[in-house]
């Protein structure tokens, strides 16, 4: 092997152990959830913005703060209400008598992580706010288009559609979530630690981050490098194909969520120390990537991620 190539392969192999450092952290945190952490991270790494729905209470907000502070992120909280404005995100001009002239205030979309609290408790009009962010990585104010700090992700936490006071996520918001997970109840014996441990406020708070900013970049663009042969590529443009001719489906996948899905596959297989991917990687990474996208011709409603993940599995061959 000569030294260009061994030098290489070192990399590859000390950035899953990067990766790994920060899920260990996080684990200390929040607890019995490796499985939700590492898609979350997954999520991250793929440059993908992350949806978790869950009942209030069970540490949504908690582990967009906790990836926050172990990524080294700029990190801003909206709360989304019923009230809020579109110019309560991306921010508004106001005048300035002594120049002269309207100057621009940011709002606090205008941070490397911004955590959108309860996303589905504000009107339609205050989540498109969110759009052209999430998509473009800009913002346009009154015509002029400022960029968003690199790296950026939105993490949005949302309630089940039958509490009081929630709006349906419209269908291009949901696209723009590489994933979506859910946390659910602690086991009982984790629950018991949570119970007799320390306020996880405080624990967050005391986090430091596992990486600079350079180095998680850096891990951005190794998942880009990682090798998807060309089974891969039509094993995933299959199951697009699939979702598009089933009668069960409202409508396919897109085929944003088919890069998605791509990403997604790249990170997993990054974080497993491999620098390519498996069909084992997709199918890992499928339910939490497309039942948030796929609507029930029937029902009208997105299905659970296990039951339609199963449901395209099955109609796929490998």
């Amino acid at each position: 092997m000569s030294l260009a190539q061994s030098q290489t392969q070192t990399r590859i192999q000390s950035r899953p152990a990067l990766a790994e450092s920060i899920l260990e952290q996080a684990r200390t945190v929040i607890l019995g959830k490796d499985q939700e952490l590492r898609l979350a991270l997954a999520c991250l790494l793929a440059r993908g913005h992350l949806l978790i729905e869950d009942l209030p209470g069970v540490g949504k907000t908690t582990l967009a703060h906790l990836f926050a502070r172990l990524l080294g992120l700029d990190y801003a909280r909206i709360q989304f209400t019923s009230d809020l404005l579109p110019a309560d995100v991306i921010g508004v001009s106001i005048y300035d008598r002594a120049a002269e002239s309207f100057r621009f205030h940011p709002g606090p979309v205008f941070s490397q992580l911004v955590l959108a609290d309860e996303i589905n408790r504000a009107t339609p009009k205050a989540q498109s706010a969110l759009l052209e962010a999430m998509e473009e990585r800009q913002v346009t104010v009154e015509g002029e288009t400022r960029p968003l700090p690199e790296p950026f992700f939105v993490i949005a936490t949302q309630n089940p559609l039958h509490q009081i006071g929630t709006y349906p996520l419209p269908e291009s918001q949901l696209d723009r979530f590489l994933m979506r997970i859910r946390l659910g109840y602690p086991d009982a014996a984790q629950e018991k630690r949570l119970l007799a441990g320390e306020d996880r406020r405080a624990m967050v708070a005391r986090q430091a981050p596992v990486l600079t900013t350079a180095q998680l970049i850096d891990l951005q663009q190794s998942v880009t490098r990682i090798h998807a042969a060309s089974p891969i590529i039509d094993y995933i443009h299959a199951v697009l194909q699939f979702t598009r001719g089933a009668e069960r489906f409202a409508y396919g996948l897109s085929p944003r969520a088919g890069l998605g899905m791509l990403n997604a596959s790249k990170a997993w297989a990054l974080l497993a120390g491999r620098d390519y991917v498996i069909p084992e990687d997709v199918q890992s990474i499928l339910p939490h990537c497309v039942s948030h996208r796929l609507v029930s011709g029937e029902l009208g409603q997105s299905g659970g991620e296990e039951d339609v993940a199963r449901f395209i599995l099955d109609g796929v061959a490998l």
